[in-house]
């Protein structure tokens, strides 16, 4: 039934009747109805947003909705609704798609946040091909500097393909016809009729940035150049780890400080600032159980992607030498090229590095003009220089989509960090041995005492 405050709303279709051109209402519509349907994929989707959906929950997607109060005339409205209702709680959400090149705009959903509002709706969901690296982490800064109190969430659709991806790959789904569902769902966002992409260039400003580097000119945290590069660095980082999920079947994450969680204007003041200082981009990323999180770097100076992690040297290995050996056991025989370790030393040494090639045939190296120091850790890193490559949009995007899976699937993946052992319970031999050898010492002293009582 129709909820009450609409006068037109239809529920969301798996197989909607709309115009060839209807492109994006058709997209929504069915993942809409696959929420209201697959019960894991919808816990998955709405968990991040801070829902909970339980066993006994019910969920309600419409499309193509009209509220009661609404003035006429009005052009622009949602795409849909979704509805959750946990016994007698109800939690309502407005949707806002767009599909392919087409972007969201801070005006439109500033609309949707007035309606939501004014009908007693919790919140405003968008989705489109731009990335957030958190959910309520929206990609227009405009959205994220007002002062509506009717919160805003962002989904990518590659967020949304890649929830669906993992659950399939896990065999997550219990119902076997939601499983299939789900297949189904994943097939059509994966073919170009859908409109899903992932993010493919850097904008315009990224080749102004790169111009003022190679001339020398400091880089403005001011700068609508630079922030728009930032913003851009971030959509493509939270990309890299959606495409690092899908070939782990893991949840990769984009690591953050507590303080960048919370607010996402302060991260980006402060990565403006690294930026000016270093001409640097960098990101974090968390793969599960892997040995440390894999550093991303693009040194806008010297044009090169680094990709690295960085772990503790074997505390039970006395030398730097054999501390160096344990590590390069644990690498393939063949290896990329280009990847070199560098050395971790004490105090204020400084670090210094070698390629890999020179270190396995001559592990030596590593203790060479370090005073006997001991090295503390170990940076197993690639550093590809792309020269013009760098600085062209599109490939900067492609080269660095594949520098950085290449890393993890030749190199990253295989490190085991050290682990220090355990302590041991002594065997019974042993405890054994201590009570014979500390029943000798008793008697030695007895007879000793006992001696010395004769002679007396």
């Amino acid at each position: 039934m129709r909820p009450e405050y609409l006068i037109q709303g239809e529920p969301a279709r798996l197989f909607p009747v709309l115009a060839t051109t209807s492109k994006e209402g058709r997209t929504t519509s069915i993942l809409l109805a696959c929420l209201s349907k697959i019960d894991e994929f919808t816990r998955e989707l709405l968990r991040p947003i801070g829902v909970s959906v339980g066993k006994r929950a019910s969920v309600e997607c419409w499309t193509e909705i009209v509220f009661k109060n609404e003035s006429k005339g009005i052009k622009d409205r949602p795409d849909g609704l979704i509805i959750v209702r946990n016994g007698q709680k109800e939690w309502r959400c407005l949707v806002e798609a767009k599909v392919g090149i087409a972007e969201l705009t801070a005006d439109q959903i500033e609309k949707y946040r007035n309606l939501a509002k004014e009908n007693g709706i919790d919140c405003v969901l968008t989705i489109s091909n731009q990335f957030a690296t958190r959910v309520d982490h929206h990609p227009i800064e405009a959205v994220r500097k007002t002062r509506s109190k009717i919160p805003i969430f962002h989904w990518s659709w590659m967020f949304v393909l890649t929830s669906a991806d993992l659950l399939i790959k896990t065999n997550s789904i219990e119902d076997r016809d939601q499983y299939l569902l789900l297949e189904e769902l994943r097939r059509f966002l994966t073919h170009d009729s859908a409109g899903v992409k992932g993010f493919d260039s850097m904008p315009p400003e990224w080749v102004e940035l790169n111009k003022q580097v190679s001339a020398g000119s400091k880089i403005s945290t001011k700068s609508e150049i630079a922030q728009s590069v930032l913003v851009a660095w971030h959509q493509e980082t939270k990309d890299l780890s959606l495409i690092l999920s899908r070939l782990t079947e893991a949840s990769v994450s984009e690591r953050l400080s507590r303080k960048h969680a919370a607010d996402p204007s302060l991260r980006i003041a402060d990565e403006l600032q690294h930026l000016k200082e270093q001409c640097k981009l960098e990101t974090w990323l968390d793969i599960p159980n892997a040995a440390a999180p894999l550093e991303v770097v693009a040194d806008i100076a010297r044009r090169t992607v680094e990709v690295s992690m960085s772990i503790s040297a074997p505390k039970d290995k006395q030398s730097s030498k054999a501390r160096l050996n344990w590590l390069l056991r644990q690498f393939r025989e063949k290896v990329p090229d280009d990847l070199h370790i560098r050395f971790i030393w004490p105090g204020r040494s400084e670090n210094n590095h070698a390629d890999f090639k020179s270190l396995k045939e001559d592990p030596s190296i590593i203790e060479l003009n370090k005073n006997g120091s001991q090295v503390l850790g170990f940076q197993i890193f690639i550093s590809r220089r792309l020269s013009s490559r760098f600085t062209q949009r599109k490939n900067f995007i492609s080269d660095l989509e594949e520098i950085v899976p290449e890393f993890y699937r030749e190199v990253g993946q295989f490190i085991v960090p050290w682990r220090e052992k355990a302590p041991q319970i002594k065997s019974q031999r042993n405890e054994a041995s201590d009570v014979t050898v500390q029943a000798l010492e008793e008697e030695s002293e007895a007879n000793a005492v006992s001696g010395n009582d004769n002679s007396a």
